[in-house]
């Protein structure tokens, strides 16, 4: 579907992309992990190509980003930006209703398709109840369900998602990831995700790619990716890893260096006394 061919991105006089080589088939949900600053959110402009890559070039189906037309682009791609949608005065319908922007005519006149596609989407995120309701007056995970909808009234090939949990709370991260899974395996969407909750991208995506340093440390289904040595190396922090009693994907457990002593469990001595 989308690959990424020695790509590489220098910013600021720092290289963040150093030689990224992967593809991402189609119908699949991936998962990009890995610490702060490594270029996850970089990796996700470069195929999207709103953004030109110092080295490499990132193919569409075997042609390169580069040479699409913007409007032809954005009927293949669509891009949820991390942080959502600013607080401005539409409503959540006309919000939603930019999405179809590349299938309009120079007047941003549209058929009975663009109408249908949005009401869709309002009825599938459960947003349907708020069309009428200006975005300045929603939530912050509000306003991030009607960013999902607006990108996916695009009707894309390829969904590219940075943080789509931001601002989200537990119910609503399942409610969203759920929704996305669904349009995937009912539509064979491609999805590529920047997600910072290990144990939720362990559920949802089929592979995970990690990044350290601006290169790939790993790339595999979870269950050969989510391992407390890996996760040690990437993220400094020490992990036990369990298979989840009901779906069995790799779960995490942190282990923190320091407990306080009063939530340690009560130890005996050897002569029987507590410590």
């Amino acid at each position: 579907m989308i690959e990424a061919r020695g790509l590489s991105m220098v910013l600021g006089g720092r290289q963040v992309l150093n030689g990224i080589d992967v593809d991402f088939k189609q119908g699949a949900m991936y998962g990009i992990i890995g610490p702060n600053g490594v270029g996850k959110s970089t990796l996700l402009r470069l195929l999207a190509g709103t953004e030109r890559p110092t080295a490499g070039e990132v193919l569409l189906e075997g042609q390169a980003v580069s040479v699409y037309k913007r409007k032809d682009l954005a009927k293949r791609i669509a891009v949820l930006q991390q942080g959502g949608l600013p607080a401005v005065g539409f409503t959540v319908r006309e919000t939603v209703a930019m999405g179809r922007f590349p299938y309009q005519n120079w007047l941003g006149e549209e058929g009975a398709d663009g109408e249908r596609a949005v009401e869709r989407v309002l009825r599938e995120l459960g947003l349907a109840d708020l069309r009428d309701r200006r975005i300045d007056v929603l939530s912050g995970g509000e306003r991030q369900r009607v960013a999902l909808a607006k990108a996916m009234a695009q009707e894309p090939e390829l969904l590219l998602l940075d943080e789509p949990t931001t601002y989200l709370d537990i119910g609503y991260q399942v409610q969203l990831l759920d929704a996305v899974k669904r349009w995937q395996a009912e539509r064979r969407l491609t999805v590529v995700a920047v997600l910072h909750d290990l144990n939720l991208a362990s559920h949802y995506c089929d592979a995970l790619l990690v990044l350290r340093e601006g290169k790939i440390e790993a790339f595999g289904p979870p269950s050969e990716v989510v391992r407390p040595e890996l996760i040690a190396r990437v993220f400094g922090a020490r992990t036990v890893v369990l298979p989840h009693p009901e779906t069995g994907v790799p779960q995490l457990l942190l282990l923190p260096e320091a407990v306080p002593a009063e939530r340690q469990p009560e130890r005996k001595r050897e002569n029987g006394g507590a410590i």
